[in-house]
């Protein structure tokens, strides 16, 4: 016998059971004789041990069906109590979290190491925004929390910055680097699979790479955008004054870059030509004769 066989025996032997003790006593309600109801309950007391008698189940009709009913209600009845009852997790009652194991997750990481996001020395998450089971799909973002010197850059930012070798799942890094460790530790391993860095330093210009505006200037149209830029961006948070002075302050700076951009050569067309040209737009009070070189 199988022992799913064995477990569905086990299962609804009670209810056999009750079954044809039933159809015994619907037997011996069959036997007794009597007109009225009470006659016929006295008659049990000689139509029970009849009918208990026989080893082997009545196969009447009547029998049968009240053997049926009997077990059936009392499989229904059982079914209704368990549907209503309770729910209680036993040894839970302080919840059921627990450390995950390596089965759990399994299901989300790649099969090459180098195509997961590493978390751990044994723990990933895959790279892959399509899972072959769409249900194991995850986003990427991942937090770290942890105090100055808990290893936050040592233990995750360096070990998948290092991580740059997937060919599946080729990726560009975007790294905040306040200390200026990180560039100096890896970067000579980005430059050697092909990485190109680029490097903004708001310390130390001298080792930032650099935007140049003038180089997008097109039409006069970008020489006014760029001119309202600048100014939007250097008249600072206090209430303006006089209107004038911010007109006045526009129509040079128009004038200044559209002359550097129609009339400098390229290479003179930054930031340095145009300081250059305010700071020699020298005015003298007393000397109305004054002229300066821009003049």
């Amino acid at each position: 016998m199988s022992k799913k066989t064995s477990k569905l025996l086990a299962l609804y032997l009670p209810y056999i059971l009750v079954g044809l003790v039933a159809a015994n006593l619907g037997e011996a309600w069959r036997l007794s004789v009597g007109e009225t109801s009470g006659e016929r309950i006295m008659s049990l007391m000689y139509t029970v041990p009849q009918a208990f008698g026989n080893p082997l189940p009545s196969l009447h009709p009547f029998d049968l069906l009240i053997g049926l009913l009997c077990g059936a209600a009392l499989r229904l009845a059982v079914y209704l109590k368990g549907k209503n009852a309770k729910k209680y997790r036993h040894n839970m009652e302080y919840g059921s979290a627990r450390w995950g194991t390596a089965k759990d997750i399994e299901p989300f990481m790649a099969p090459q190491f180098e195509d997961n996001i590493i978390l751990t020395r044994t723990e990933g998450l895959m790279m892959s925004n399509r899972p072959k089971n769409p249900a194991n799909s995850r986003n990427k973002n991942v937090l770290v929390v942890g105090g100055s010197g808990s290893g936050k850059t040592r233990f995750f930012i360096k070990p998948n910055l290092l991580q740059c070798n997937s060919k599946a799942h080729p990726v560009s890094f975007v790294v905040t680097d306040p200390k200026g460790s990180i560039v100096v530790e890896c970067g000579n391993a980005l430059l050697k699979h092909g990485y190109r860095l680029k490097i903004f330093n708001t310390i130390n210009f001298k080792k930032s790479m650099h935007y140049n505006p003038f180089a997008y200037i097109h039409s006069e149209k970008d020489i006014l955008k760029l001119v309202t830029t600048l100014i939007t961006n250097t008249k600072g948070d206090g209430k303006g004054g006089d209107p004038f002075w911010e007109k006045a302050e526009t129509l040079l700076y128009t004038a200044l870059i559209g002359y550097i951009h129609y009339e400098a050569p390229v290479e003179e067309q930054n930031f340095a030509t145009l300081i250059e040209f305010i700071n020699a737009m020298e005015v003298r009070e007393d000397d109305e004769d004054f002229e300066n070189r821009l003049t």
